[in-house]
């Protein structure tokens, strides 16, 4: 069983938005550091946003700062707004039940839960 499972993802032109569901499957991760990554055809997964248990710190890419943005309420949500043709990739939930700082929550290898990715299309 995939223990985390994405919705919402989609085709759009650039400049609209769209926004990622993230739950878990058969367990409570109120208490686990969620983070979304994403990655493109032929390129390495990469750390999008992240936010602490308690949905006081979040963190994002340099990439995604001021359009994207990461919330927890038992369901986990990435809001991403003014979407461009780069944005374009499969994303991935991911969660973590250890503390994390703002190094571990941007390294792939920190996340020990993985859902199966929703791919996002972005067309100019």
């Amino acid at each position: 069983q995939v223990p985390l499972v994405e919705s919402g993802g989609g085709s759009v032109q650039a400049g609209e938005s769209l926004r990622l569901s993230c739950v878990a499957a058969g367990r409570t991760i109120n208490t686990y550091r969620m983070g979304w990554f994403r990655q493109a055809p032929g390129q390495e997964r990469e750390f999008v946003a992240a936010i602490n248990w308690t949905g006081d710190k979040t963190y994002y890419a340099d990439s995604v700062k001021g359009r994207f943005i990461i919330s927890r309420f038992n369901v986990v949500y990435l809001q991403m707004n003014s979407l461009r043709p780069e944005d374009t990739a499969v994303y991935y939930c991911a969660a973590d039940s250890r503390d994390g700082n703002p190094d571990t929550m941007q390294t792939v290898n920190s996340w020990n839960l993985w859902g199966q990715g929703t791919q996002v299309t972005v067309s100019s």
